[in-house]
């Protein structure tokens, strides 16, 4: 799902040695993203012309071209050789340009799986230079059908991180329906001054209670059914894990876990568990975050159960050798992504503007 906030934890910006570098990159980044968005701002795409979402579009695609070209670029592609790129991905809307951004991988990168990452953090050996790991979140349908032979092709490993619940029948996900209700009339009395656009964040902001109570108003009020969404099968994730696609656990329902009680943070990551465990026939040891929020309560229950990684959605790189197993960060990144902002991404000079804009 295009998640939002994510909770981080600040521990993937490289060795202590970079100290006065990284203090010196980031005085030049910032004056250099300053002017690149005040220069993009005022010349890309005057009023009048192309209709406002085009305009976004277009502006969008300077500021990335204007960045992979500037001299900032080879200075944080060459501090990336040291550090672990974890790409998450949701579902493959785009196949052509994911097999473009998985191709540069090959001949740019080098690719890990998700074992690598689990031996690399529990042997103490960190990961070779320029490591990057392919994920995705949710379980959407299309990482079998368009991004699997894809990876297979390549010879990439990955993982896929799926909601339990929704494994073998046609549910949507629930920002997705949310999203389709709320566009056809539907209401709740927690999203009465929610204009139809900011319902799914304004959702995850609510005690889980309260979100599941606002979905079933939403269901009562829209007098529509959300389109049925064909999910992946029991039968499919023993065929991804045999591609080489390593299947973990999302949660059964996929709330926000840090508005959840303490009760149903339990149940939803152990209830997940119990079912991965039946279908692969081993217990998942892989653990991301539903949108990316970090919980203490969660933590505790994936050491209970044994999971020796777990990862975040902070929009970061980490560390060849993540300092904290549970808290891996990752690199919000899809399928439709451009090439310019593909490789901003993998250098980490995305990541720095859009922290230095105001971006958690």
């Amino acid at each position: 799902m295009p998640e939002g906030t994510a909770h981080s934890t600040g521990a993937a910006d490289g060795p202590n040695t970079a100290t006065a570098t990284g203090a010196t990159t980031a005085t030049a980044t910032s004056a250099a993203i300053k002017t690149t968005v005040t220069t993009t701002a005022t010349t890309t795409d005057a009023p009048g012309g192309r209709p406002p979402r085009a305009r976004l579009a277009g502006r969008r695609a300077t500021v990335d071209a204007v960045l992979r070209n500037s001299p900032l670029q080879p200075l944080f592609r060459l501090a990336a050789h040291r550090r672990l790129a974890v790409l998450a991905y949701h579902g493959v809307d785009d196949p052509r340009v994911f097999a473009l951004q998985m191709e540069r991988l090959v001949r740019h990168a080098h690719p890990v799986s998700p074992a690598d990452v689990e031996q690399a953090v529990h042997s103490g050996r960190p990961l070779p230079p320029r490591s990057v790991l392919v994920t995705f979140d949710d379980g959407d349908r299309t990482v079998l059908t368009e991004g699997l032979p894809v990876l297979t092709r390549l010879g990439i490993p990955a993982a896929a991180f799926v909601v339990t619940d929704l494994i073998g029948g046609d549910q949507p996900f629930w920002w997705r329906e949310a999203a389709f209700l709320a566009a056809h009339g539907g209401t709740a009395r927690d999203l009465a001054d929610c204009p139809p656009g900011g319902v799914v964040r304004r959702m995850k902001t609510l005690a889980d209670r309260d979100r599941r109570t606002a979905l079933a108003e939403l269901r009562e009020s829209a007098g529509i059914h959300a389109p049925r969404q064909e999910q992946l099968t029991p039968d499919d994730l023993p065929a991804l894990a045999r591609g080489g696609v390593a299947i973990g656990n999302h949660t059964a329902g996929h709330p926000c876990l840090d508005r959840c009680e303490d009760d149903t943070v339990r149940a939803e990551i152990a209830g997940a568990h119990e079912a991965l465990t039946g279908w692969l026939g081993a217990a998942p040891t892989a653990f991301a975050y539903p949108n990316g929020n970090l919980d203490p309560r969660a933590e505790a229950e994936l050491r209970r159960l044994g999971y020796r990684v777990g990862y975040l959605f902070d929009h970061r790189h980490d560390r060849l050798l993540p300092p904290h197993p549970l808290r891996i960060s990752r690199l919000r990144v899809n399928s439709t992504t451009g090439r310019d902002r593909f490789d901003t991404i993998l250098s980490g000079l995305h990541p720095a503007v859009h922290r230095l804009r105001g971006g958690a």
